[in-house]
């Protein structure tokens, strides 16, 4: 990439990136993607393929020169189709610093399958920094309310062994 693109840093500008709705080719690069950005959690590649094939009308699919840059899988929730949930955020560190997740987040809020949707959920754990800064932007710029609650806890559903996940609700909004 030519440093016409670059930001002061060396990353690319959020401009420089495609976005696209994923496909099955894009499991394996969502799998390597992942591992390379703790603290999520991974999925098997299997989990991946099905992201990128049966939720890939509310994920999207970051590319910079052709590679894999970012990755956020959703869906409508079934019983509530007014509301899409963020299952996963995945920014690759040649994409950082760049505002990509915002804009992820408004590629999949702008797509056909999401044109009911007015409220948008997601889970994080209470020390994940990213992530609340992430919503917490993203609802000022939906002009929505943001609450918080208590999903999966650490000891009833984690047996100890993962952090409390909070369950976060954005909305309402209009896209």
């Amino acid at each position: 990439m030519s440093n016409s693109g670059s930001t002061k840093s060396g990353n690319p500008r959020a401009d420089d990136i495609v976005l696209r709705a994923p496909v099955p080719e894009d499991g394996m690069k969502v799998h390597q993607l992942v591992a390379a950005c703790p603290p999520l959690d991974p999925n098997s590649v299997y989990c991946n393929l099905l992201q990128c094939s049966h939720f890939s009308s509310t994920s999207v699919a970051a590319t910079l020169d052709g590679e894999l840059v970012g990755f956020i899988s959703g869906y409508c929730l079934p019983e509530r189709p007014d509301t899409v949930f963020v299952w996963q955020v995945a920014v690759g560190e040649a994409a950082r610093g760049c505002g990509l997740a915002t804009k992820m987040i408004r590629f999949i809020l702008s797509q056909p399958a999401c044109e009911t949707v007015s409220y948008l959920e997601t889970t994080i754990t209470e020390d994940n920094n990213a992530s609340w800064a992430l919503f917490t932007g993203a609802a000022r710029k939906l002009d929505a309310d943001i609450n918080s609650s208590v999903f999966f806890d650490k000891n009833t559903h984690f047996q100890g062994e993962h952090d409390s996940e909070m369950l976060v609700r954005i909305g309402p909004f209009s896209v």
